[in-house]
């Protein structure tokens, strides 16, 4: 097939080539050009067809765990996995570009689509997202890194504008994108919302900031129904509209013969797009699936299984003995498919349509375990379960006052996280606080697991139960990785990737501005923990925090420099009888700051195996930007000289080693 270029395309096939071909595909005019298939996926595939009657469906696939669980591995190779599996699957599905990773921070504890999203760190979201391309594109799929950028909330997502001063948006909103355009993503998405009053796709200041500074050298497109005006997205340089519009595309060519859009302007745009086609498909030549649907299953287990994070085990009631006498409550405990998710683009129709988690806890402790539904969802109801028979013994029941130990699983899922609208609130539904309560006050020896997208306020019951488990949205092979967990037959070792408050009201945006034309971002570089970090007494569970069967001791700091960059090295040691993995954060403070700065920032991090009694070196890099900050003034990121404290730790408020380094005249000095 002829390589064909701008010059080869008439004024008229350029403006329809940056129209897109109805809802999923570039333009090809009849076979002339390759054509991208594009779908939606970030945490399983979501391939629409048409079936034989000519509706459109839904085509099954691997549901993986989502975006939220995936960063609290803080394991990059993970990230890369889930790549690599989602390429299988879009090659399965006749698919070429697969639309995520989502990079968006975490600024706000009730976004919507917090589920979609890494953290509320920039570093750790930038990481993540780099190896999740990589992985992607290692397989001859394409990534598209969205939504650029300031996509932190739902609500009225369309006009919403983010009201971001420069230094926040270069050290926070920037940085993950940045990062993530290390892996050379062969296409990227703008957001729905303004930025500073801009339509993110007319942002040609943030455009060239990707291309010029971040070396992006992809296809730039809109997500879908977003763009106002397509001229004056295509002269900021979004390369595709998505998905076609005819009205727009009417317009276009009426401004283009109007002259408010150059043909060079033209050109830049319409080359991209072309470039995205052949690259998609030189990149598939020689590949295809890897592995079979089964691996992708243990994968998405594997992903679960590190992801989950043990939040208490008060008496280490954790983990269950055999035979124990258990009983196991709530709905979620047997959730129908698709149930523990966030609704949306990204929603999955699992391949498993059953889930049950009280089988599979019977095979592993070879005991029988009674089930109460108690509520489905907010509700109880009359024909879904017995509230009153589970606190209670009843005629025929076995339940919480004659357990051991009680299991109650509870959670949000498709009706309460989405896309499209934000969360109402941050605790639980009512009905499930009360079960939560009801069981607690039968027997103490409660464990809770929660299957939530995003932070959950626990105060209402927390101090009530012996042990909490974040499950999060795990995905189709969940249950096994939960089941294992609670067994001790795998050892807890995810890690929380965003900070979990109190409550909504103790949050750093709940006293913020909104109103459904703005929100300002008034905290600036005070996003989650860095916020937390001046108000300690507002968070429940911090930032990097979650437990492990095992226990561990830091020690030994040292630090080597040359010029700006150092190498932060330290000993982590397993001081109990059981196998683990510890995930070692390295924060840096500037002690005497001259413009405002965080009290600490996360500058790196590593996720080490360390087998029972025994001890790793983990060494961890910094540059020259772990100790910088954005200047304003002189447009540039800059390092003062002074003093810098170096933190290792297991949270962010659980330091336990620092050392203090001096930078003067561009050199590290001791």
């Amino acid at each position: 097939m002829k390589r064909y270029t701008v010059k080869d395309l008439s004024s008229e096939e350029k403006l329809r080539l940056l129209c897109s071909n109805g809802f999923w595909y570039t333009m090809d005019f009849d076979g002339k050009l390759p054509a991208a298939a594009v779908s939606d996926g970030p945490v399983g595939l979501r391939a629409e067809r048409k079936n034989e009657k000519g509706e459109t469906v839904t085509l099954a696939s691997v549901s993986y765990p989502s975006a939220q669980l995936l960063a609290n591995t803080w394991n990059k190779d993970c990230a890369t996995l889930l790549g690599e599996c989602l390429a299988d699957d879009c090659y399965e599905k006749n698919v070429d570009i697969l639309l995520g990773p989502g990079a968006n921070i975490k600024r706000h504890p009730l976004n919507g689509r917090n589920f979609e999203y890494y953290s509320e760190d920039p570093l750790l979201a930038g990481e993540m997202a780099k190896s999740y391309i990589e992985g992607v594109q290692s397989r001859g799929i394409g990534a598209c890194l969205k939504h650029f950028c300031c996509n932190n909330s739902e609500y009225n997502r369309f006009e919403q504008s983010s009201e971001v001063d420069e230094r926040t948006l270069r050290e926070i909103y920037y940085v993950p994108f940045e990062i993530a355009c290390k892996a050379k993503p062969v296409s990227m998405m703008s957001a729905y919302n303004k930025i500073n009053g801009q339509y993110a796709s007319e942002n040609k200041k943030g455009f060239k900031v990707l291309r010029e500074e971040f070396g992006f050298d992809g296809a730039m497109y809109s997500d879908w129904e977003a763009v106002r005006n397509r001229t004056l997205s295509a002269k900021a340089g979004c390369d595709i509209e998505f998905p076609f519009n005819e009205e727009n595309y009417k317009k276009f060519t009426e401004d283009y013969k109007s002259g408010k859009i150059t043909e060079e302007e033209l050109d830049a745009c319409a080359q991209r797009v072309l470039n995205l086609a052949y690259r998609c498909k030189e990149m598939q030549t020689g590949k295809g699936v890897k592995r079979t649907v089964e691996q992708r299953f243990e994968a998405a287990q594997k992903i679960a299984e590190e992801g989950m994070v043990l939040l208490k085990n008060e008496g280490a009631i954790l983990p269950l003995k055999k035979g124990v006498k258990a009983a196991l409550f709530g709905c979620y405990a047997k959730p129908e498919a698709g149930m523990i998710a966030g609704d949306g683009s990204s929603r999955v129709v699992p391949l498993t349509k059953k889930f049950d988690l009280g089988k599979l806890l019977e095979e592993e402790l070879s005991v029988k375990i009674p089930f109460e539904t108690m509520f489905y969802y907010d509700k109880v109801l009359g024909t879904n379960g017995y509230a009153h028979y589970a606190a209670k013994p009843h005629v025929g029941k076995n339940m919480a006052a004659a357990a051991d130990i009680n299991i109650i699983c509870v959670g949000t899922g498709v009706n309460i996280e989405a896309e499209s609208y934000d969360r109402t609130d941050m605790r639980l539904p009512l009905a499930q606080e009360r079960a939560i309560l009801d069981l607690a006050a039968i027997n103490p020896d409660t464990v809770v697991i929660i299957f939530a997208g995003s932070a959950i306020d626990v105060s209402a019951w927390e101090d009530k139960v012996k042990a909490i488990i974040y499950a999060g949205f795990c995905g189709e092979r969940g249950m096994e990785a939960l089941c294992n967990i609670l067994c001790g037959k795998v050892n807890p070792c995810g890690k929380l990737s965003e900070t979990f408050p109190v409550n909504y009201c103790r949050s750093a945006v709940a006293s913020g501005y909104c109103d459904t034309a703005a929100t300002r971002y008034t905290e600036g570089v005070d996003v989650g923990y860095r916020y937390y970090d001046r108000h300690p007494k507002d968070v429940k569970y911090p930032f990097g925090f979650g437990l492990s069967y095992s226990e561990f001791k830091y020690s030994d700091l040292k630090i080597k420099a040359k010029g700006l960059c150092a190498e932060v090295c330290f000993a982590v040691e397993n001081v109990s009888a059981i196998d683990g993995s510890e995930i070692a954060q390295v924060y840096v403070q500037e002690c005497s700051p001259t413009v405002y700065r965080p009290v600490k920032e996360l500058r790196g991090f590593a996720k080490v195996k360390i087998k029972a009694g025994e001890k790793a070196n983990v060494c961890i890099s910094l540059t020259e930007r772990a100790f910088a900050y954005y200047s304003v003034a002189e447009d540039c990121w800059r390092v003062n000289d002074g003093a810098y404290k170096i933190f290792a730790g297991s949270s962010s408020q659980n330091i336990l080693l620092s050392k203090t380094v001096f930078i003067e005249d561009g050199k590290i000095k001791f």
